[in-house]
């Protein structure tokens, strides 16, 4: 059953210092007395160390909780709850004490080699932030917290990759290298679920590498540029036509001139060199009549 974090009974360590120096200078005074009562000097002897040893347990229940820290209390192998108090507090002497940091940390994954959805293998690692806000689980439900996070975000990193394609053209699916935001919150979402029972939240997720696998980068690379240049060009004819259209329609409309199908289609068939050619087109002034 997972544990559940709890405040643990505690309070200002200040006056159990002032009572456990108390107590061992008045067994020093004790001790000192004994000679004073030769006739029954164990009686006195058992006094002065019974006071020495209330001061020495008095004095080992004080602990120091600085800031964003906390410390985990069990008697004999039992959670007993947990400290977040800052400054010196006093709990049961005969508690132990864990110290847990509760600040934000973080770690780079190693560079994993993975098949993204295309099964192309490409490299890949994230940065995580993250910080506990479970003592209880942190310290009892798993053996290492640290180590915990670090092998399930780099499960996660894995599995994020294998889900999405490295790059994509079409704008509804979602890439890797191209919609970061979506992909860090998708990765910060998904370490969260695997950390949780650990007591640990996630802050932050970034991708922090990200590349081909070195025998496929140069084709990759290559089947970027020639996508991208497909990308470019059927945009550059969506376009075309529709300025050709527009245009056609305008004319049409306003009866500047009336074209037959064979003028239209030469019309439209140079209009499409004009807005899809690479290079400028040359104009040629027809001084003539139109036919």
């Amino acid at each position: 059953m997972a544990m559940k974090e709890r405040e643990a009974i505690s309070s200002s360590g200040w006056l159990a210092i002032l009572l456990g120096l108390s107590a061992l200078a008045a067994a020093v005074y004790v001790f000192a007395l004994i000679r004073f009562h030769q006739n029954e000097p164990l009686a006195w002897g058992l006094g002065g160390a019974g006071l020495a040893i209330a001061g020495v347990i008095i004095l080992r229940g004080n602990f120091v909780v600085g800031p964003n820290e906390a410390r985990v209390l069990t008697f004999f192998g039992k959670y007993t709850g947990t400290v977040k108090t800052e400054g010196l507090r006093w709990a049961n002497p005969f508690t132990s004490k864990r110290l847990l940091s509760l600040r934000a940390r973080n770690f780079e994954t190693a560079k994993i080699k993975v098949n993204d959805v295309d099964g192309n293998p490409i490299e890949i690692g994230a940065v995580i932030v993250w910080r506990v806000i479970d003592t209880a689980q942190a310290a009892f439900d798993v053996e290492n917290v640290t180590s915990f996070v670090q092998v399930q975000s780099e499960a996660a990193v894995r599995n994020l990759a294998m889900h999405h394609p490295y790059d994509s053209h079409d704008d509804s699916i979602m890439s890797l290298r191209g919609q970061s935001e979506a992909v860090a919150a998708q990765l910060a979402k998904e370490v969260n679920v695997r950390i949780r029972p650990a007591g640990v939240e996630v802050i932050d997720a970034r991708i922090a590498h990200l590349a081909y696998a070195p025998e496929i980068a140069q084709a990759m690379l290559q089947r970027q540029q020639a996508g991208a240049i497909i990308a470019a060009r059927t945009r550059i004819v969506e376009g075309a036509v529709s300025m050709v259209e527009m245009a056609l329609e305008q004319l049409a409309r306003r009866g500047i001139v009336d074209l037959d199908p064979e003028r239209k289609a030469t019309m439209v068939s140079n209009l499409l060199v004009v807005l899809c050619g690479e290079r400028n087109a040359q104009p040629v002034i027809n001084a003539g009549t139109l036919y």
